[in-house]
């Protein structure tokens, strides 16, 4: 005799009006959702893998025989099961994403590109109407995902050739993004329940698109719904038009991020280290030609290579059977002070990420990879650096340069620097002059209002003229600690740190062994 499922037994017992029962019946069905999620969610995480691998080969493939019928059909279907599995993982997550300011606009314009990388919307043409900057306060990955599913939703309601237009524009002080497409229109019978996961009135759709950019609108305290096509004075007018309105921002827009210097290429060692075959065999075909590729399954088979002499460049998974590849990195420092690691992870995490931070590692790259060809362009960069970034004072001066307008904070940033017998020298604001002599190393307000985000970054960079910087933020998050591990800081930590506690970090950030 069958079981009766978790659900039956609970309507049975509201039926009967056993309220025991039935809170019995509902804590075991809570339970069995969750852990079905779970093993779902841990399944479709295996399955990145080797999807990673036929995607990597694929966009390969593309470069030797260019982008062909079968190719381009083969690798829209890959990207099509990417975002299945990307959707289903953000429903089935409870657990909110970190968020900090982020330029809405930047975000929209970079998945406007990952959208134009599928092959099947090349039929499409995607305009992005921006005329102005907004900012809001969001997690950058999640506003790529919520434009490039609505992207992908209006592709799908084209039959053949079309047209798509994402308008970004500020209605009463809130950002707000449309999305508006001239397709065949959303019936009536499933507009009701448009949100609902596996609702579509697509033949080519998943269902799961528009309920994950419920999500994540909810997430961002945005609202997304249909709205009448009149809503943009358009024409001819669109079929259906998609709207975000998020909430008003409350501080001051950001400069633009300064274009990254251009890749160059070189002929080095470069040693992967990763337990997926498929994965080395990925970078193994992807950078042959331009270095020398060793291989490792494990960090021990690692370490017998660097044991054996020089790489110029490790790439490695975080979690490797034994040794993580944090350890990993710490054995390489430890063989050799110089060496350059690069992380990989489809688990990342900001413990990770900042631990990844203060052991200078290069970059963390996070799996799936979107394009692998991006990836082997950083590798290319770093193959080509030199010595790792500074890790310590500069011994001929006592003098710290910190960039923050924020009083409160620059008042316990001093103090705490004087517990460390440092000389604070506050700018808030952008110095009009470079340094004449080099400061021993400079802290940095990712919060600086005069340059904010990844420009606070670059002008610590500048105004250190080869000092340690370290960054300060009002929140942490994984988005933050990863922007100051690309851009060469020694740490990152919270800006509300009380005196005392803020210099014992400081100390352990910029003067190792103490």
């Amino acid at each position: 005799m069958d079981t009766p499922s978790p659900l039956a037994v609970l309507l049975e017992a509201l039926e009967a009006g056993d309220l025991r029962a039935a809170k019995a019946a509902a804590v075991e069905l809570q339970r069995t959702r969750v852990g079905t999620t779970q093993l779902a969610a841990e399944v479709l995480h295996e399955l990145r893998q080797p999807l990673l691998g036929v995607k990597a080969y694929t966009q390969l493939l593309t470069e030797e025989m260019g982008s062909r019928g079968p190719l381009r059909q083969m690798l829209a279907q890959v990207e099509r099961m990417e975002q299945i599995i990307s959707d289903f993982t953000r429903l089935a997550s409870e657990r909110p994403a970190p968020q900090q300011p982020v330029s809405l606009v930047a975000h929209v314009q970079a998945a406007a590109r990952a959208f134009a990388l599928n092959p099947d919307s090349s039929r499409i043409r995607l305009e992005v109407d921006a005329p102005e900057e907004l900012i809001i306060e969001g997690n950058g990955r999640l506003l790529e995902q919520l434009a490039l599913n609505l992207f992908n939703n209006a592709r799908d309601a084209a039959s053949g050739p079309g047209l798509v237009k994402a308008v970004l524009a500020r209605e009463d002080s809130s950002p707000v993004m449309y999305v508006a497409d001239w397709g065949r229109g959303i019936p009536d019978a499933v507009r009701a329940r448009l949100f609902e996961p596996y609702v579509t009135g697509s033949k080519r759709g998943t269902g799961l698109g528009l309920a994950v950019c419920r999500r994540i609108a909810q997430e961002h305290q945005a609202l997304l719904e249909l709205v009448p096509p009149s809503t943009l004075n358009l024409s001819p007018p669109p079929s259906t038009v998609f709207r975000v309105r998020f909430p008003a921002p409350a501080y001051r827009t950001p400069l633009p991020p300064e274009p990254s210097p251009a890749p160059a290429s070189s002929r080095h060692r470069l040693l992967v280290v990763d337990d997926e075959e498929i994965i080395r065999s990925v970078f193994r075909d992807l950078m042959s030609r331009e270095c020398e590729v060793l291989e490792a399954a494990n960090a021990e088979e690692a370490l017998a290579h660097l044991e054996r002499g020089r790489v110029d460049l490790i790439v490695t998974d975080k979690n490797l059977p034994g040794l993580s590849g944090l350890e990993l990195a710490q054995r390489a420092r430890r063989l050799d002070p110089g060496s350059r690691v690069i992380l990989m992870t489809g688990y990342p995490s900001l413990v990770t990420a900042q631990q990844a931070l203060e052991l200078g590692l290069l970059d963390y790259l996070l799996k799936p990879f979107d394009d692998i060809r991006e990836v082997r362009a950083k590798l290319r960069e770093a193959l080509t650096g030199t010595a790792p970034r500074t890790r310590g004072l500069r011994s001929d001066s006592r003098r710290v340069d910190v960039l923050e307008d924020h009083p409160a904070s620059a008042r316990r940033i001093t103090e705490a620097l004087a517990l460390l017998e440092l000389e604070a020298r506050v700018f808030p604001s952008v110095p009009t002059e470079p340094p004449v002599e080099p400061p021993a190393a400079v802290v940095v307000s990712w919060d600086f209002s005069a340059a904010h985000g990844r420009q606070a970054l670059e002008l610590a960079r500048r105004q250190g003229l080869g000092a340690p910087f370290v960054v300060l933020a009002e929140y942490l998050s994984q988005e933050t600690m990863l922007e100051a591990l690309r851009a060469g800081a020694s740490g990152c930590l919270s800006r509300d740190l009380e005196p005392r506690e803020l210099g014992r970090e400081l100390s352990r950030l910029l003067k190792p062994g103490s």
